[in-house]
């Protein structure tokens, strides 16, 4: 019998990585996974899958040869490495990038299946792009409400965890957390800026990425995943919090005819929509950890503005990167199955 297909994970021992591949695991796809370093510093490293001890490969054509599909979650630079290994063979497996390194290139295909219409196909050569997790949220969000309660114009705050910028940035939180409650200088390399006990609507001078080429990111994802069903484009600003895990948002939206927040939390709930009503505390990003799609909350009538209301969203950042991935991977199978 052939032996099931081979997914190679890119990065296998990141925050995403790791997500990935839990999210494989509970999938129960038939197929193999192979971890893959994203820095020569990996190889060799021993990591943990379905409770037992994996070594991570090396970045090489060795290691990446025989894969279906090559899922990249390590950095741009080792996704970019990927690319230049597997372009030497013939076919090229897919590629799913979650690092952002390809989304300028000329055959890079935005995906966010849990959005996407029906029958939705990239091309064969595709490099697909999983967008960013905060515009799979919203667009989530706006896209079922807008199937119940047309909607003329909104405004989204997004609320940026430490955990976008990778184990760095969770490191550098909890460094400058303790070091502040210390009086001691506190690390400033991935966001040159003091992150615990404030907010942040931009970084520092030095920062490794500016906030703003975030939120550019952001916006362009969103309005892509806007466009299938024709929606109005919110207003959008990216706020950087001092937390650890998990995207926040603060979402006003003006209707035609408001509908109220009881008629609201009856339409909204879906399968990628789980709704908090008036009744049950608002969701947080701890409460979120782990679960899937995104859980609205708190919804009420601005008190200023009779046909507006505000919307509480949360979203845990990597599972719902996951699923989209595990999602595109189910589909590039079924694909060469066929």
């Amino acid at each position: 019998m052939d032996s099931p297909p081979l997914i190679a994970i890119v990065g296998g021992g990141s925050l995403i990585g790791r997500e990935v591949r839990d999210a494989l695991a509970e999938s129960r796809l038939p197929a193999r996974t192979k971890l893959v370093g994203a820095d020569p510093s990996e190889t060799g490293a021993l990591t943990e899958q379905d409770g037992e001890a994996v070594v991570m490969t090396a970045l090489d054509e060795d290691n990446l040869r025989g894969a279906r599909v090559a899922v990249l979650a390590g950095s741009a630079a080792s996704s970019r490495l990927a690319l230049d290994i597997l372009a030497r063979g013939s076919p090229r497996p897919p590629l799913i990038d979650l690092t952002h390194a390809f989304e300028d290139h000329p055959r890079a295909r935005l995906r966010a299946p849990v959005v996407e219409p029906p029958g939705f196909q990239a091309a064969p050569e595709a490099l697909h792009v999983i967008a960013h997790p905060a515009a799979i949220a919203l667009a989530v969000f706006y896209s079922r409400l807008a199937s119940a309660f047309p909607f003329r114009r909104s405004i989204a705050h997004v609320f940026e965890p430490a955990s976008e910028r990778g184990q760095p940035g969770l490191d550098e939180l909890k460094d400058q957390t303790v070091s502040l409650l210390t009086f001691k200088r506190w690390p400033r390399a991935v966001f040159d800026e003091q992150i615990g006990f404030n907010l942040l609507s931009r970084y520092g001078s030095d920062a490794p990425e500016p906030l703003q080429k975030i939120e550019t990111r952001i916006e362009r994802d969103l309005a892509s995943l806007l466009l299938h069903g024709g929606l109005p484009m919110p207003s959008l600003r990216l706020v950087q919090a001092p937390v650890f895990h998990g995207h926040s948002f603060s979402v006003w939206v003006e209707f035609a005819d408001n509908p109220g927040a009881v008629a609201l939390e009856k339409a909204l709930p879906s399968a990628n929509i789980d709704v908090r009503d008036s009744s049950l505390d608002a969701p947080t990003n701890v409460g979120c950890a782990g679960q899937s799609g995104l859980v609205v909350g708190a919804i009420s009538i601005d008190s200023n503005d009779p046909r507006a209301c505000w919307f509480w969203l949360v979203t845990d950042n990597f599972r719902i990167l996951a699923d989209n991935a595990v999602a595109v991977v189910r589909s590039l199978l079924a694909e060469a199955a066929s």
